[in-house]
């Protein structure tokens, strides 16, 4: 080999050497600025065809490892923003029906005591004169009322249990097409 072949290999070495150091150097800006990690990004910032990225096995590791890393810390930050949503809807939807259980033990409670009472009152209907019937009728009236209330109150609490059933629905669908818009803009 003569000496100005070894001279240009040489300088081809520290040519490459020096690419391989701006295509780094790249890297770090472009995560430091948290900007997109593409091919196209990395060549235009390093001042390197995007070919040398390609054809050049350092550059291309380099390149491919810094994206992967990307990737997982995007996808990550995406998974646990989308957690976070899906618990305080989960917590929405636990807590209205906690609070649709109550009054439904509660109606049931009032028709067992309901019967109870009528029962009693047949009894006493047999037994009692017209008085003591009427303080009776009275107060099944007062409890139809009762259980007429809680009623209301039991579809009432239905209404909302199902209106944050639909909002969580609505979420986790918009929650996906997010995610589907930001795995499309991270292709390169």
């Amino acid at each position: 080999m003569t000496a100005s072949t070894a001279a240009a290999i040489a300088a081809l070495r520290r040519q490459t050497q020096d690419k391989l150091a701006r295509v780094e150097k790249a890297l770090g800006q472009l995560r430091r600025e948290r900007g997109r990690l593409t091919v196209r990004a990395v060549a235009e910032r390093a001042g390197v065809s995007a070919t040398f990225l390609y054809e050049n096995t350092d550059a291309r590791i380099l390149v491919q490892n810094a994206t992967a890393d990307h990737r997982s810390r995007h996808d990550r930050q995406a998974q646990q923003e989308h957690d976070r949503i899906e618990a305080s809807w989960r917590e929405r939807a636990l807590n209205a029906e906690a609070e649709l259980t109550r009054p439904q033990k509660e109606v049931f409670a009032q028709r067992h005591r309901i019967e109870e009472l009528i029962g009693q009152l047949r009894d006493f209907d047999q037994m009692v004169p017209g008085e003591s019937l009427q303080t009776l009728t009275t107060e099944n009236t007062t409890l139809k009322h009762r259980v007429h209330q809680l009623t209301r109150e039991h579809r009432k609490l239905q209404e909302r249990l199902e209106g944050a059933r639909s909002n969580l629905r609505f979420a986790e669908k918009r929650i996906a097409d997010l995610e589907a818009q930001l795995l499309e803009q991270d292709q390169p």
